[in-house]
């Protein structure tokens, strides 16, 4: 069967990358391991480029993924918006808000090339990794329009609060949790070809 694959990058990496040693992830690999029965026609990979000492090593994942034919890399953006320190115990006496980062776009680009592929007939299923509710409108959208297309959700997660997921996976015809057993298997070698004649090495901190 016909599939479509989205992948929330940063849903991926809290849930299920995040302080373990398989950060340095073939997608490609990872997604034929677990459905091997698919016919995969693409894999959209949906992040945002991160600040700070950690960027570099982003950018170079993302350059990784930039040599599989499957991989389509989306990027939001991330937004500074200011948050009011609510801790009641807090002595600090100067203004008590403070700078985070946001990110943004993902869910609506997510949303956007879900409906979009399936109005094109691009597949008949649709893999979605992710736990965030606010997909959940494209979901019901997608399925009223096209009853006969399947939605499966696999939830990236290690803790059974975050991995419960209980509105998206209410919105899919099937859902699981992403398996991280398979993680192993599906790790780019330590230095790969770029495609332009250099060499991209996994991060020495990873």
């Amino acid at each position: 069967m016909r599939s479509i694959i989205y992948i929330d990058g940063f849903n991926l990496h809290y849930g299920g990358l995040k302080g373990g040693p398989y950060k340095w992830l073939d997608l490609e690999r990872y997604f034929r391991l677990l459905r091997p029965h698919d016919d995969i026609q693409i894999i959209h990979y949906f992040s945002a480029l991160i600040s700070g000492p950690r960027r570099l090593n982003q950018q170079t994942y993302l350059k990784a993924l930039e040599t599989l034919p499957l991989v389509e890399i989306i990027l939001g953006r991330f937004k500074t918006k200011q948050i009011q320190c609510r801790v009641a115990q807090c002595t600090h006496t100067g203004n008590r808000f403070f700078p985070t980062p946001e990110e943004k776009r993902t869910d609506v680009n997510i949303a956007v090339y879900l409906l979009d592929d399936a109005y094109q007939d691009l597949a008949d299923r649709f893999i979605i990794v992710s736990g965030d509710s606010d997909l959940v409108p494209a979901l019901n959208r997608l399925k009223t329009r096209f009853p006969k297309k399947e939605i499966i959700v696999y939830v990236p997660s290690r803790s059974p609060v975050r991995g419960a997921a209980v509105e998206l996976r209410a919105a899919a015809d099937k859902h699981k949790v992403l398996p991280l057993h398979i993680l192993p298997k599906a790790q780019f070698p330590p230095s790969i070809p770029d495609g332009a004649g250099g060499v991209l090495s996994k991060p020495t901190t990873w």
